[in-house]
């Protein structure tokens, strides 16, 4: 997994202390995470085990948390599950590590809502700037509060979505998902232009992970899903109404 990093932090960047949570049975591994985290001028909790990550997750509502899939009584998948079920953890990016590295695992992991997956032996390096990355995106102020297209309208500060009157519930990712289309009605995007700009830059998934979530996001919306449009050969657009 590399050397440990000492990364001086930026200023811009850590106007406030990020709180990152790490949930990994691995002593070693967590030490490892834990000091390279440390010396990025990240606050870093510990915890060894499913359960008492989703406890501390409700009590220190952390900035993200990096989970590890393989963990004793309930695993990582179980876990991210009920913490994207809970109002209360709901909005914490996760970021999923583990030995696994075959699309199915990383395919689930991304649709129950995690908002990366890295693979065990990694950089630490990589994964600060992974990290780093998503805190920085999920956390830019949003230009306006309200956006509506057609039938559709999400609220970006409450993070709720309307089709009519009818309120549809998102992962993280079916959301900016969403978002990406209304800011770009009529605007045919590739599958790689929406992995940068949904997943960020160095997430590595498929363009087959981008089908997968439109699929699911279209049958959320149901009706309102037709607005979705496949360009073939070319990637999807949302037909301006």
């Amino acid at each position: 997994m590399g050397s440990p990093l000492h990364e001086a932090p930026s200023e811009s960047f850590l106007q406030r202390r990020w709180k990152i949570l790490v949930v990994e049975d691995d002593e070693d591994i967590l030490n490892l995470i834990a000091y390279n985290l440390k010396g990025a001028g990240f606050h870093v909790l510990t915890v060894r085990d499913g359960l008492e990550a989703l406890q501390m997750a409700k009590e220190e509502h952390p900035d993200l948390i990096i989970l590890d899939l393989m963990l004793p009584g309930m695993d990582g998948i179980e876990v991210c599950k009920l913490l994207k079920g809970d109002g209360r953890t709901r909005e914490i990016p996760v970021v999923m590590v583990t030995a696994k590295g075959e699309e199915v695992d990383r395919i689930l992991g991304l649709e129950i809502g995690a908002e990366d997956y890295i693979v065990k032996p990694f950089s630490p390096r990589e994964l600060i700037l992974r990290i780093k990355a998503i805190i920085k995106r999920v956390n830019r102020p949003p230009a306006e509060r309200i956006i509506s297209l057609g039938p559709i309208t999400i609220d970006l500060e409450s993070h709720e979505v309307w089709v009519e009157e009818r309120k549809v519930d998102l992962t993280p990712t079916e959301f900016r998902l969403l978002h990406l289309f209304l800011e770009r009605p009529g605007r045919v995007m590739s599958r790689d232009f929406i992995l940068d700009r949904v997943w960020g830059e160095g997430c590595y998934v498929t363009p087959r992970t981008v089908d997968t979530h439109i699929a699911r996001l279209r049958e959320k919306l149901g009706r309102a899903g037709r607005m979705i449009e496949t360009e073939r050969g070319f990637g999807y657009r949302m037909r301006m109404e």
